[in-house]
């Protein structure tokens, strides 16, 4: 089974991922560094995180995964560091 998943961290931030094969204990690879910045050391200490399963294929090929991991992040918006921790696809601030 293919998953798109979402990670909410204990200050609410998300980060969005994908797992091609269905590993159950796979936490994707957001930058540790860049969580660490948002937590003490005490807090770092006794650390809570979510995984949900956001949407999951059978069928669907690695490219169409890909495209919807991308679709997730953008409507999500974990691009934005205020938000989220994935820094690709580069966010983008919309100005009408």
């Amino acid at each position: 089974m293919k998953v798109i998943y979402k990670i909410t961290y204990p200050n609410g931030k998300i980060y969005i991922g994908k797992d091609l094969t269905g590993t159950l204990n796979y936490f994707g690879s957001a930058s540790s560094k860049l969580i660490e910045l948002d937590f003490t050391t005490a807090q770092l200490r006794d650390f809570s995180i979510r995984k949900e399963i956001i949407w999951e294929s059978e069928t669907a090929s690695d490219s169409e995964v890909n495209l919807e991991e991308v679709r997730l992040i953008n409507q999500y918006q974990s691009n934005n560091p205020e938000i989220g921790y994935n820094r690709w696809a580069k966010f983008r601030v919309i100005v009408r």
